[in-house]
């Protein structure tokens, strides 16, 4: 064994698989918005993800969101959606929270 030294690499994956990923943008309105600080966010996740999973790596990256959680409203690409929906490359995953005014 001496002199031979053996690397692997952490990134690599086989194709096809479940290392493929999908970028999706994140849109936050409202109180989403003052509660992220950010109007809008890239995000890699793997391909077959739900809005579900999506949302429950927002609430990992911001705690706050778990706020308004029970009560927001998700849209897929302009359109009202369940947490059931699959996200696909180059979506758009708006959060929603209710909005009140007079």
């Amino acid at each position: 064994m001496e002199g031979k030294i053996e690397t692997q690499t952490m990134d690599a994956m086989p194709e096809g698989k479940e290392g493929s990923s999908v970028k999706i943008k994140v849109l936050f309105f409202a109180r989403a918005r003052d509660l992220t600080g950010l109007s809008e966010m890239p995000m890699e996740v793997s391909s077959g993800s739900s809005a579900h999973d999506c949302l429950n790596d927002l609430v990992a990256k911001f705690p706050s969101l778990e706020e308004i959680r029970g009560c927001l409203v998700l849209a897929l690409n302009e359109e009202y959606t369940t947490e059931s929906a699959i996200v696909g490359d180059k979506d758009e995953l708006a959060i929603i929270p209710p909005i009140s005014g007079g």
